[in-house]
C-alpha cells in the first residue's frame, strides 16, 4: 500500500485546482462548448439553427411559415424549382393555379408564386432539407433561433417598418424556464402584396455571435433586385389566395387560413377542424428523415395509405391513376420509354417503330415473323395428328391419369426431372435467362395533398 501525501503537498494539489480569476476550471471545459454539440441524435444546435436561419429570418410571417412547411418536402421543391426556372413570367396566384395538377404538397405550390424566392431556395437543396428536418424535429427552437436573429437585426438598425413591411413587437407570456419577451412579427404592408427582402447575413444582422458557423448566404439573381442596398425588396408580388399559413409564436405551430387555403386549392378542399398544418408524409418521396423521432412518427403515417387518399378526397382508382402518370413521367425523364397505356397505343407504337426501320431491317423483321409463323404451324400440325391418334387408340386415355408412370418409375423421374428443370429456369432472374442486364426501375412515385402538423 503507498503512503499518502503530505499534508502539504496534498494542499498544493488542491490549490493549484482551484481556478483563478478570468480563467475556466478543466472539468468545465467540455461545458462552455455545449452548445455546439446538438442535444441528441439528428437534432440542430443553436448555432446551426441561427446559421440555416439567417437567410430567411427576415421574411414576412406569412411567408416564412410557406417556406417552413415546404421545406419538409425537399423533392417537391427541387421540382418546383425546376418549374419556376422553366416558367419564368409566372408568378402571384396565376403560376400556383397554373401547378394545381402537380403532384406536390400545397405548401410547395404556393412557393412558385414568389419565382425569386425559388431561385435562392434552388441553390442549396441540402440546406432546404435541414431547414424541413429542423422543423419537424424542433419546431420551437426553430422559431427561437428566428427571433433571435430579428432581434440582432433590430439592434443593428437593419430591420423597420416601411413601405414593403410593418415591424411590431407583441408581448410573449412568460414559461416556466422562460421569462416574458418581446416577440417581431413582420407583416406585409398590403395584405394582399408581399415583398421577398433580399439581405446579406454577414451584414444585416450586425457581428455574428458564431465564427465557427458563419450565416449561409445566397445571393439571388440580379434581375430581380437591381437595387442592390443592404436590404431591398425588388417588385411586390400579388399573392392572392397563394398564402394560407401563418406563424404562431405562442405554441411553436403554424395556423391555416382555412378560406384562403380552400380558395386556392380547389382539388385539395379540407374542413374546419383542420386550421393547425400537419406534416404529410405521402408528400416525403421517400426522402429520409433525419432523427429517430421524426422516422418513427412519420413511418407509422405513411403506412396509412387509405387515410391518405380519403384525404385527398379522391377513391383508390384515382390514386392509382395519377401514381401511374407520375410513374410514366418519372420514367422519361430517366430517358426510359413508359409502357403503353392500352392496347391502341401499343399498336400505333408498334406501326412507328416499322415506319422507323430501314429497308434491310424491315426484310429482316418480315422474313423472322414468317419463318416464326412457319414454324408454328408445323407445330400446330404435328400436335392435331398426335390428337387424333390418342383419341383413335384409347390407350392413351386410359395411362393419361393421375397415375400414370407409376408402372414406369424411370419415366416418371425423367418427367419430373424435366419440370423441375422447367421450374428453375422461370425462377432465375430476367438477366440471368436472356444473358441480359436488369433494367433500371424508377423511384416510387409521390403522393399529393396537403396536411397539417399537432
Amino acid at each position: 500500500m503507498r503512503n499518502p501525501a503530505p499534508p502539504m503537498l496534498a494542499a498544493a494539489i488542491l490549490l493549484a485546482m482551484v481556478p483563478g480569476p478570468g480563467t475556466t476550471p478543466a472539468w468545465a471545459a467540455p461545458q462552455a462548448s455545449a452548445s455546439a454539440q446538438p442535444a441528441s441524435s439528428g437534432t440542430f444546435s443553436v448555432e446551426q439553427l441561427d446559421q440555416m436561419m439567417a437567410p430567411v429570418a427576415l421574411y414576412p410571417d406569412s411567408l416564412l411559415a410557406q417556406v417552413l412547411m415546404a421545406s419538409t418536402y425537399p423533392g417537391d421543391v427541387a421540382d418546383a424549382v425546376k418549374w419556376s426556372a422553366a416558367h419564368k413570367d409566372a408568378k402571384g396566384e396565376d403560376a400556383v393555379k397554373q401547378v394545381a395538377d402537380q403532384p406536390w404538397d400545397p405548401s410547395v405550390q404556393s412557393l412558385v408564386a414568389f419565382p425569386q424566392l425559388l431561385a435562392v431556395l434552388g441553390q442549396d437543396p441540402a440546406w432546404v432539407q435541414k431547414m424541413g428536418d429542423a422543423f419537424l424535429a424542433q419546431p420551437d427552437a426553430v422559431m427561437a433561433s428566428v427571433q433571435r436573429l430579428r432581434k440582432q437585426a433590430e439592434a443593428a438598425g437593419n430591420l423597420k417598418s416601411n413601405e414593403q413591411q410593418k415591424v411590431s413587437s407583441q408581448p410573449a407570456a412568460a414559461t416556466a424556464t422562460q421569462p416574458a419577451t418581446q416577440t417581431i412579427v413582420i407583416e406585409s404592408a398590403d395584405p394582399e402584396v408581399v415583398y421577398v427582402p433580399s439581405y446579406n447575413p454577414s451584414v444585416v444582422y450586425g457581428s455574428w455571435a458564431y465564427p465557427g458557423y458563419p450565416p449561409y448566404y445566397y445571393p439571388p439573381p440580379a434581375y430581380y433586385y437591381p437595387g442592390g442596398a443592404l436590404l431591398s425588396f425588388g417588385i411586390g408580388v400579388a399573392v392572392g389566395g397563394a398564402l394560407w399559413g401563418d406563424l404562431d409564436w405562442g405554441h411553436g405551430d403554424i395556423d391555416i387560413d382555412i378560406d384562403r387555403y380552400n380558395e386556392i386549392n380547389t382539388n385539395r378542399q379540407i374542413d374546419r377542424s383542420s386550421d393547425k398544418w400537419n406534416h404529410n408524409a405521402a408528400n416525403r418521396d421517400g426522402v429520409p428523415y433525419r432523427d429517430n423521432a421524426s422516422r418513427e412518427k412519420y413511418a407509422r403515417q405513411n403506412s396509412g395509405a387509405a387515410n391518405r387518399d380519403a384525404y385527398r378526397g379522391r377513391d383508390g382508382t384515382q390514386a392509382r391513376d395519377a401514381d401511374r402518370d407520375r410513374a410514366r413521367q418519372s420514367m422519361e425523364r430517366s430517358g426510359l420509354q413508359a409502357p403503353a397505356a392500352s392496347n391502341a397505343e401499343a399498336r400505333q407504337r408498334a406501326g412507328q417503330a416499322s415506319r422507323d426501320m430501314g429497308p434491310e431491317q424491315r426484310a429482316r423483321t418480315q422474313g423472322s415473323t414468317a419463318n416464326a409463323r412457319s414454324q408454328g404451324g408445323a407445330s400446330n400440325t404435328r400436335a392435331q395428328q398426335d390428337a387424333r391418334q390418342r383419341a383413335n387408340t384409347g390407350t392413351a386415355s386410359r395411362q393419361n391419369n393421375s397415375f400414370s408412370g407409376a408402372g414406369n418409375p424411370a419415366q416418371s423421374r425423367a418427367a419430373s426431372s424435366r419440370g423441375h428443370s422447367s421450374y428453375s429456369a422461370s425462377q432465375r432472374p430476367a438477366g440471368a435467362r436472356s444473358g441480359g442486364a436488369p433494367m433500371s426501375r424508377p423511384s416510387p412515385p409521390r403522393g399529393g395533398g396537403g396536411g397539417r402538423r399537432r
